[in-house]
């Protein structure tokens, strides 16, 4: 639902991202959060993590996006689904609004579908991505 812009996963995210999306699939094919998170890293472009640019989101990157129609901002971070925990603002992978920021950078702009409509929004800012920390391991 995105438009489709070139976006960039590192090695790392993409074999173990696409591990665990077939896992679930396994268990309930017709989920559409599993679908376009694997239709999403398909597409990306693979690099190594120490060459993904810092400001591209990668799992386990805590990043701020702006609604295009509130003024407020909301800063999460990207998590495999047993990590997500809504108190912390760790939003599981499997989660649409997360699904469509893996792989953008700071300034782009989104629209993604949602269970309530269609979701646009701006990637604002990352306060922390692991690889451009030299945590390549997260």
């Amino acid at each position: 639902m995105n438009t489709k812009k070139k976006i960039l996963v590192t090695h790392f995210d993409y074999i173990r991202l696409k591990q665990m999306a077939l896992e679930f699939a396994k268990q309930d094919k017709t989920n559409q959060n599993i679908e376009d998170l694997l239709g999403e890293i398909e597409r990306a472009q693979k690099v190594d993590a120490k060459e993904i640019p810092a400001n591209v989101v990668t799992m386990n990157s805590q990043i701020e996006i702006k609604n295009h129609n509130e003024i407020n901002f909301e800063v999460f971070k990207l998590v495999f689904p047993e990590e997500a925990n809504s108190e912390e603002n760790k939003i599981s992978i499997l989660a649409p609004i997360a699904t469509a920021c893996l792989g953008y950078k700071v300034g782009d702009n989104l629209h993604w579908r949602l269970p309530n409509g269609i979701f646009q929004f701006q990637i604002t800012g990352i306060h922390y991505q692991p690889e451009a920390n030299g945590d390549y391991h997260l």
